[in-house]
């Protein structure tokens, strides 16, 4: 059994991240897996998989969107039995480069998101469901997702099959803190935000509530993306450069988890927080904005604040920063929480997934 996991690229992003964590794990239960990627960038998550032994290839430096990846893909669709696809476009360019091949080989694909924004396009929705018929099997990694595509492509298709991501979390509760003055002061109260710079990740609202925060209280932002000089012109203009750090791309996140006090995602939608489950088996107290995708990991567990809220998300950080009995107990809740996310009961039911469609 072969299998080729597409994706467009390996930058920060929890279905990026699944790859790094999960592929080496394949490997050694015997499973052959390569990586395509549509960029050709390589990143520290690249660098991670091929320290691990594993292929490792992109297609171009150009734009993911160019359609004409469409034939830079039809040679690989012939070495393996079966591909498994992760975001758009890679999941256009697959399936139509499947169609043009006449390939025998079986696509999986995992939906990540409950949100996108070509299902508010009309013209989009109808593209989609002829794209979507073109799949073996789809996975969807928690139950928003799976409601929001069942509903998207207006079918209760058998083969569509919720799998929830996990996490290595021996990797993150066992992971050796950094010395906080590596950061800020020794006495800094640290919360981070793990996440690439989209709007959808909103790490403003973090930097606004910041502000009026007492001065213990710092924040690093990890990842890269396109808002990230927004942000970076927002904290010189709240005047905040001694309490926020940006530190790009990282292949050292369990370590700086276990850094922090306590982790946040102040996300408008997510498909599975990926990041806040890492946050958890890291054994720290979690932080999230109330919406599909994080409610259903965090609830009676870690901290929820309405989406936007402010107010709301600096009362839930000056509990945790006043209270110790309520930190350890959140912490502990959290840490419980993260038991359900194995990312080794995560790979064996995608196994099964494979033997199925072959």
């Amino acid at each position: 059994m072969k299998i080729l996991q597409i994706i467009n690229s390996l930058n920060i992003g929890g279905a990026e991240k699944l790859i790094a964590e999960s592929v080496p794990l394949y490997k050694n239960k015997g499973i052959s897996m390569d990586v395509l990627c549509l960029s050709s960038k390589k990143t520290v998550l690249w660098e991670e998989l091929e320290n691990n032994n594993i292929k490792v290839t992109g297609l171009s430096k150009k734009s993911v969107y160019n359609p004409f990846l469409i034939f830079k893909i039809i040679p690989y669709l012939k070495k393996y039995d079966i591909i498994h696809l992760h975001l758009f476009p890679a999941l256009y360019w697959v399936v139509l480069a499947k169609w043009f091949s006449f390939s025998k080989a079986k696509l999986i694909f995992t939906e990540h998101s409950t949100h996108n924004n070509r299902r508010e396009k009309k013209l989009f929705q109808i593209i989609d469901r002829i794209i979507y018929k073109g799949l073996h099997q789809i996975i969807t990694i928690s139950p928003d997702v799976d409601k929001s595509l069942k509903t998207h492509l207006r079918v209760k298709k058998n083969n569509i099959h919720l799998i929830s991501n996990g996490v290595n979390i021996s990797k993150f509760a066992e992971a050796k803190a950094y010395n906080k003055s590596d950061f800020f002061q020794e006495n800094s109260f640290i919360l981070i935000q793990v996440s690439s710079f989209r709007k959808a990740k909103d790490q403003k609202l973090i930097i606004k509530a910041l502000k009026t925060l007492p001065e213990e209280i710092v924040l690093l932002l990890v990842g890269e993306g396109p808002l990230k000089e927004e942000n970076e012109k927002l904290v010189k203009e709240l005047k905040l450069e001694n309490r926020v750090q940006f530190l790009g791309l990282r292949n050292d996140i369990p370590e700086l988890l276990k850094t922090a006090d306590s982790i946040i995602l102040s996300s408008f939608y997510e498909g599975f927080g990926l990041a806040i489950v890492e946050g958890m088996a890291a054994q720290k107290p979690v932080i999230a904005s109330d919406v599909p995708g994080l409610r259903e990991i965090v609830k009676n567990h870690g901290l929820l604040f309405p989406q936007g809220d402010v107010q709301y998300l600096k009362d839930q950080i000056i509990k945790l920063y006043e209270d110790a009995e309520y930190y350890s107990k959140i912490k502990k809740q959290c840490f419980e929480r993260a038991q359900n996310f194995s990312i080794n009961k995560m790979i064996d039911s995608y196994i099964d997934i494979y033997k199925k469609v072959l």
